[in-house]
């Protein structure tokens, strides 16, 4: 394990009725955005509830950020930003909103001539206006760390950006939101919060103990809860609870401190977003089973581990306990109803392995924990996605 800082700032209010706690934790004098999606806060009375809690606040409103933000909606809403002085933001949504929302606040202070340079050329954040966050779709982690994932639909472009200047000042989390969302986004964010740990967990071991025992018990945890999470009618407000709060330690990068970690997935996964227009937990869906087989012996010692610890895979042949590992692993995504092939959403893996490879070379793609994931690893991986 190699020596690492951990460092994170968000202060996380936790549990039903805990929206309300907003007005004291945002400045009495602050000009306040509240930024959201498409509306579905007017709906199941998320807006009203920040509204109330936000009376006696200077509150301006944009909406209209949409599922994988887009630079040029963001770009009006710096433009707000500017023109009405706003110095607080507040993310209402999911982690879309949250990543816009972290771009918006570097992007309103950036003295560089392009903002999109913080995304693609990794320009720095030198300040940020501060904001705070209202969680209403689990996913991502986005409300616990310094990291967003920003699409530029003219240049068919999905790339990232990380800075602790984009760390929330705080992060409300109330299971009992969740309760309007359907089940496909239920299952999006745990397969979400599951490959997560899985791209810090499942690379090569280097004695991080820790980190692992961590790492297999937010795994199993998703297995505990998955099917009651997706309950409906009526929600289980513990399933609930824990779904959100592992979608956050999923990505907090605690359990990623000192370790080798992977993203070749959600890199691949990203492009396969920006040309496809897949939701992003489907694209990691598709990714994942596929690259575990092509990876399986510089994977072999984590495999077996993963196999054991968590999907209890025992046999005693090593090669057949990384096939069942990989299988049970697509199997569980397949279980919460998530489709693991590329044919699955009417996609031809080959010409879907062409059209990749090329955007990746545009791109200078290389991902893995080894570096060794590049456009044409990638293409072979997406060709077995059948």
């Amino acid at each position: 394990m190699k020596d690492f800082q951990f460092y994170n700032p968000t202060r996380i209010v936790f549990g039903a009725g805990s929206i309300a706690k907003i007005k004291k934790l945002i400045p009495r004098k602050a000009r306040v955005l509240m930024l959201y999606g498409g509306g579905s806060i007017k709906k199941n009375g998320v807006y009203m509830q920040v509204a109330d809690a936000l009376r006696k606040h200077e509150l301006f409103e944009f909406g209209g950020i949409e599922p994988n933000p887009d630079y040029a909606t963001l770009m009006k809403a710096v433009k707000l930003v500017k023109k009405n002085k706003i110095d607080f933001l507040l993310a209402v949504g999911g982690g879309s909103v949250i990543d816009g929302t972290k771009f918006i606040a570097a992007a309103s202070l950036y003295q560089g001539e392009d903002p999109w340079d913080i995304v693609s050329q990794g320009a720095e954040v030198k300040k940020a206006v501060p904001f705070g966050v209202v969680l209403t779709l689990p996913a991502t982690g986005s409300e616990m760390n310094h990291n967003a994932v920003i699409s530029n639909r003219e240049r068919r472009e999905k790339e990232s950006f990380g800075s602790e200047k984009v760390y929330p000042k705080f992060s409300i989390l109330d299971p009992k939101v969740t309760y309007s969302l359907p089940k496909n986004q239920i299952r999006n964010g745990l397969v979400d919060a599951y490959v997560h740990i899985l791209e810090q967990y499942l690379t090569y071991p280097v004695g991080a103990d820790v980190q692992d025992r961590q790492a297999e018990g937010l795994l199993l945890a998703i297995h505990d809860i998955a099917q009651r999470a997706l309950q409906t009618d009526p929600p289980d407000y513990d399933a609930r609870a824990n779904y959100m709060w592992v979608c956050s330690n999923a990505l907090n990068h605690l359990i990623g401190s000192g370790v080798p970690q992977d993203w070749s997935t959600h890199g691949i996964g990203h492009t396969l977003t920006a040309l496809y227009g897949l939701a992003h937990a489907e694209s990691l869906a598709v990714v994942l089973p596929w690259l575990l087989w092509y990876k399986r012996e510089q994977k072999q010692e984590k495999l077996l581990q993963f196999g054991y610890r968590v999907l209890d895979v025992k046999m005693q042949k090593y090669s057949e306990r990384i096939d069942r590992t990989i299988e049970a692993l697509a199997a569980f995504f397949q279980s919460m109803g998530m489709p693991t092939t590329l044919t699955a959403y009417g996609l031809d893996p080959d010409q879907v392995a062409i059209e990749v490879q090329a955007k990746l070379e545009e791109d200078n793609f290389v991902r893995g924990e080894h570096r060794d994931i590049t456009p044409a690893a990638a293409a072979d991986i997406l060709r077995l996605s059948r």
